[in-house]
Order: C-alpha cells, then structure tokens, then sequence
C-alpha cells in the first residue's frame, strides 16, 4: 500500500484518469474583451477577505491571483490572463503538448490548494480554463449562480478529497516455477488447476475492491467510483473518491491500513491519495 501526495491535477490529465471536473476537456470561456481574460480558479467562502501574500503565482504568463468579492463572504480567485496564450485557438495547439498541460495544470491546483487548506475557508474548485471575458462578468455570472454555489459549499465545508485504488496482483500460480506435464492427461489436469486458480485468484481481488468501497464509504460524506479508462490501460478494480469530513481523517486512514493488508492477502495492491480540493463532489445542479 502506497500514501502520495503529489501533483494529481497534472496527473490525472496525463493519465487520463481521475477527477473529470479538473480535466481541460472543453475551453469554458464567454466572449473575449481586448486582449486579456479573467482566469477563475476557484470560489471560496471565508468571512473575511482573503489573504494573498503568500498565494502562488498563478496560471503562467498571467497576472498574480486576486480575490473579488462576489457576494458576502464569496470570494472569487482569478488572474488576468493573455488572450495570447490562453485565447481558443492557443489553447488548442497546447492542449496537444502534454508537458504544457502539466505545467499549467500544476499552476491551477497550487493555487486552489492553497484555499482549500486553510481550516477556515471552504472551496469549490473550477474546471481548468474557466474564463470570462472580464471581472465584471465573473462576478456577475457568480452571484447568477449564488444559490447553487451555497449548496456546494455547505456540502464540501470541512471536508477533504481523498482517492483509491485498487489493482490486481499478477496471480501466484503466474509466478511459481512450472514443471512440464509428461502425459496429455497431466497437461489438461494442470492446465484445468491453472484455471481454476486463476479465476480464484481474480475473484479473491474483485471481493476485496468490493469491500474496500463499501467499508470506506462509512466515513465518506459522499463517495464515487470512475469508471472511465484510458484507452490501452488495464482497469482497475477500484478508481474511487470520498468525501471525507477533517475529524474524520485519523479513523479513515486507519481503515485504509487495515483495508490495503485484506488487498495484499487477496492479491491486490491499494494505493491512496491525498487530502484534495473537492473535485469530484463540486458539481451544481444543471451541470
């Protein structure tokens, strides 16, 4: 069993795989002004202003974050960004290199990380290019949206993302050392056992993913399991979120624990990460 903390945001798009709401599949941006957008990472509620000193730089090429107040205690987190760079047709021949696309993913999620862990903000992440052609817009469209985006936060305040995986062994009878059978009636008998323990083995593991998503979901306030795979990638038996609350995440990591030595017996391997903004479990009612 493997803990990461890592840089998931460029991950999960190089990958493939993960969180959809962070991935730059579409280019959501509202008709241009000039020559400059306004680049929204993400929305936070906090009861005061928040502080940017010490905020990362941002989206390359772009302006240094700034926090609009959107309604009260509604903060919305944006840069100024080139139209240069991140207009339609830039962003298309970019989305094409994927070290591009690490990079300005990285930006994003340090940004919208540095919210969400502070203890006295919650956050509800953007998708990646989430732009308007000016501040006035984004706020406009903000507070248009303002009921929703109080569900959201309600539901994600003093939570945290976290992810699981689970993946199947190569099965024992794979790796032990074969004798040749020396009669056709022991090459059927032991190409019948070989079978045998295969399917044994695979069910084994697909009732310990079974049993890791119904046992973590316990703690979780919502979880999800993603099914998509990247093409010529083997599935997992489990790609899944939780939403787990903070005073929650000592007992959730325990079972974790405990949950990756049942994998480990059953012939998978679990691998969890995080804590992360609340991508999968941000999504508003007409998305």
């Amino acid at each position: 069993m493997a803990w990461h903390v890592e840089d998931r945001a460029a991950q999960d798009i190089i990958a493939g795989m993960g969180p959809t709401a962070d991935r730059p599949r579409e280019i959501e941006m509202t008709a241009p002004s000039a020559d400059r957008a306004t680049y929204l990472y993400c929305v936070v509620r906090m009861a005061s202003r928040p502080r940017m000193a010490r905020v990362p730089e941002g989206m390359p090429h772009g302006g240094r974050p700034t926090a609009l107040e959107a309604a009260p205690s509604m903060w919305l987190i944006v840069s100024e960004v080139p139209l240069a760079k991140y207009g339609a047709d830039p962003l298309e021949s970019t989305l094409k290199d994927l070290d591009s696309v690490a990079e300005l993913a990285v930006a994003h999620e340090a940004v919208v990380e540095y919210f969400a862990r502070n203890s006295d903000a919650s956050v509800v992440p953007m998708k990646m290019f989430t732009m308007f052609s000016s501040a006035e817009l984004a706020v406009s469209e903000m507070r248009a949206r303002r009921k929703n985006i109080k569900a959201v936060l309600d539901r994600v305040a003093r939570s945290e993302e976290w992810g699981v995986r689970v993946t199947a062994k190569p099965p024992r009878v794979l790796r032990a050392p074969v004798q040749r059978p020396r009669t056709g009636t022991a090459f059927l008998t032991a190409r019948k056992k070989t079978r045998d323990q295969l399917r044994a083995a695979a069910r084994q593991s697909t009732e310990a993913a079974t049993r890791v998503f119904k046992e973590l979901s316990r703690f979780a306030k919502d979880s999800r399991q993603r099914h998509e795979v990247p093409p010529g990638a083997i599935a997992p038996l489990l790609d899944a979120a939780f939403l787990i609350p903070v005073r929650q995440r000592a007992e959730f990591r325990r079972a974790v624990n405990r949950l990756a030595r049942t994998c480990a017996e059953a012939g998978a391997d679990l691998t969890v990460t995080g804590p992360w903004p609340a991508y999968n479990f941000v999504q508003m009612s007409g998305d």
